[in-house]
């Protein structure tokens, strides 16, 4: 697992939206969701892109295209955009997370621990402005939600935030 995250790091530092990554979102994201989604940070955009194009193919995969899903892959982490942590800080929380689990939260009052913890919350009720479906907000709202088993869609999520 530790070589994993050493592994998502060189990713991070090395992230760079391309020609591809900038097609597949002009086909998922109308206008108001790229001006949005283009407030996220370099590493996080290119996380999120990842995490709908993986989604997108586990789709296509079961002959089971869903665009909620791979919209929702794609802004997942827009509860980001109102502190963007730069990567020694995300990785330091990933690390104190694992060694602590959640006893970190209770230092929420720092920023970097609260949208670490709180990202899908803020995501909620940012997106929630827009008049999105219910479906669509619960993805979000969920998707670090590890109480939430057998959800075939939120899994999906789950499964390819956390590879990517």
């Amino acid at each position: 697992m530790a070589l994993y995250r050493i592994k998502q790091f060189y990713w991070g530092i090395t992230s760079r939206i391309d020609f591809q990554d900038e097609n597949f979102l002009k086909q998922h994201l109308n206008e108001k969701e790229l001006m949005l989604f283009n407030r996220l940070n370099e590493h996080e955009k290119k996380h999120c892109i990842k995490t709908a194009m993986d989604a997108e193919k586990i789709c296509l995969k079961n002959n089971t295209y869903n665009k909620i899903l791979i919209k929702a892959a794609l802004l997942h982490d827009i509860g980001k955009i109102e502190y963007s942590t730069n990567l020694i800080e995300k990785s330091f929380m990933v690390v104190l997370n694992k060694l602590f689990k959640e006893k970190m939260k209770k230092y929420k009052k720092y920023k970097v621990v609260d949208v670490f913890y709180n990202h899908p919350e803020n995501g909620y009720k940012i997106l929630k402005k827009y008049n999105y479906d219910e479906r669509f907000l619960y993805l979000i709202k969920n998707h670090h939600n590890n109480d939430i088993i057998g959800d075939k869609e939120l899994d999906i999520l789950k499964q390819c935030d956390n590879k990517n």
